[in-house]
């Protein structure tokens, strides 16, 4: 019986052990979608307890302690910090076969080497261990960065932030790349002409511009996507429920902007005429810049309109929407590629039934101009676990080239959140291990490794532009596993 978590845990053949500890275990990592706050990042954040870094923000425990029949109070409410960490730690027995009984052991073991379960009667003690440690410079959070070898971070940026953060830790000239990324939701949201208009005041604010014509609209936001790019930025992002790919005329869309300026509800279809111009100007900017543009698409969010109200978005009230993908994804990237306009794009699904589309999507668009132009995403929100993760590379190896995938990322709020990177690789290698040990693969390894370490690091590196750091197929010198 293997240890739980132990040095070759998800590891189910002698060759998937040598891949992951030779190959895969000592390549860096570049996590280029996530929501770290970059304040955090610029004044080198110390969190005083295990609470703070570990539950603050994070709706994955949240809904898991609600489900055990833990009060709000306790999540995001302000109970004391023990407190909360008392009721997780209460509730992870219950969370057998959930992701999160993985991570959190991951996580404790990687950045505190604790290697006891967390339960009801270890919680004050892993807490106070845990707790002291991170009062404590070596856990700061860029050392936490450093800790999972971190090279590149990409955090998520609306186009009114000012990049103040990015800005300081540019001028300190750290180790690791902390990049901003573009996210335009709020600017193409028409769903309530109130919440719009606040959010152009916002804009002109930022643009230091006045907003009365669609053109100054446009103007503004050309403006910021400029300055982003000043700021390093390179990658835009996208949260949709589904890609729009209406056909519209510039007069509508002039009209329909100056419907909504005036407080005026669109109609449903102004509405997604409005979107499908808006993500085709978007997506025609990143093109002219040759960024990557990142498109998730499939939550259906704040599902949960009392919680709604009283807490607001991503406090863990969304579920996997059931949308039409295919049709309006296919027409959106052919009018880009037909106009010699497609930017390199990842593609991310949330409905796992929509692995295979989006698998056979990607192959439609890869035209031979760079490699792995157009990506299938990793599994992401719900699917980012080892059902969620083992579909995504099947479907992948089987409709495209698994060889050519730009790997994992975390999409977190937490600087615990790196261990993610691992229980991928592990994935990974042991879903290859397996294979060249049945005979379904050749047993050569080193070209394997060179694989798997293109997967992990390699790949993204290339396909973002930040390849200086490229790391050659060599076995790992060092270990740096925990004790079996």
């Amino acid at each position: 019986m293997k240890k739980f978590i132990g040095k070759n845990f998800l590891l189910n053949t002698k060759t998937a052990e040598e891949l992951y500890h030779e190959y895969a275990a000592p390549m860096p990592i570049i996590d280029y979608h996530c929501h770290l706050p970059p304040d955090q990042i610029a004044e080198d954040k110390q969190f005083e307890n295990l609470t703070q870094v570990w539950l603050y923000g994070d709706h994955y425990k949240w809904r898991a302690m609600r489900t055990n029949g833990v009060h709000e109070s306790y999540c995001t409410g302000d109970k004391p910090d023990f407190g909360k960490f008392k009721k997780w730690a209460e509730t992870v027995p219950y969370t057998l076969r959930n992701p999160l009984y993985h991570w959190t052991h991951l996580e404790l073991q990687r950045y505190f080497d604790v290697h006891e379960i967390l339960n009801a009667d270890s919680a004050e003690k892993i807490y106070e261990e845990c707790s002291a440690k991170l009062q404590t410079k070596e856990y700061s959070v860029r050392n936490l960065l450093r800790k999972m070898d971190v090279k590149v971070v990409c955090t998520t940026d609306d186009p009114i932030d000012n990049l103040e953060h990015h800005q300081k830790i540019k001028d300190e000239g750290i180790d690791i790349k902390i990049l901003p990324a573009y996210r335009p939701d709020k600017a193409m949201n028409v769903d309530d002409a109130a919440s719009f208009n606040a959010y152009l005041s916002k804009l002109e604010a930022a643009s230091n511009t006045s907003i009365a014509s669609f053109n100054d609209y446009l103007n503004a936001l050309k403006a910021r996507h400029d300055f982003f790019a000043t700021m390093g930025c390179s990658v835009s992002d996208h949260g949709l429920e589904q890609v729009y790919a209406e056909d519209y005329t510039d007069a509508e869309i002039t009209a329909a902007f100056d419907k909504i300026r005036s407080g005026k509800e669109l109609t449903r279809e102004e509405n997604l005429k409005f979107k499908s111009a808006m993500l085709q100007i978007f997506a025609v900017w990143d093109w002219e810049k040759g960024w990557v543009q990142q498109y998730h698409l499939g939550a259906l969010r704040n599902n949960n309109s009392r919680m709604m109200r009283q807490l607001g978005p991503d406090t863990g009230w969304d579920s996997i929407g059931d949308f039409s993908q295919g049709k309006a994804l296919a027409k959106f990237l052919d009018r880009l590629d037909t106009n010699n306009q497609l930017a390199k794009t990842i593609l991310y699904n949330l409905n796992p039934a929509d692995n295979e589309l989006m698998a056979t999507m990607i192959g439609n668009f890869n035209d031979g101009s760079t490699p792995g132009k157009i990506q299938f995403g990793s599994g992401w929100w719900f699917l980012d676990q080892k059902d969620g993760m083992t579909k995504q590379l099947n479907a992948l190896s089987n409709m495209g080239l698994l060889s050519k995938f730009v790997g994992m990322l975390t999409d977190s709020r937490s600087f615990l959140s790196f261990p993610r990177h691992e229980y991928f690789r592990r994935l990974l290698c042991n879903l290859f291990g397996k294979e060249i040990e049945n005979g379904e693969l050749p047993n050569d390894l080193e070209w394997t490794g060179q694989v798997i370490q293109d997967i992990c690091y390699n790949n993204a590196a290339n396909y973002f532009g930040w390849n200086e750091d490229k790391v050659k197929n060599q076995k790992a010198k060092v270990k740096t596993e925990s004790p079996a």
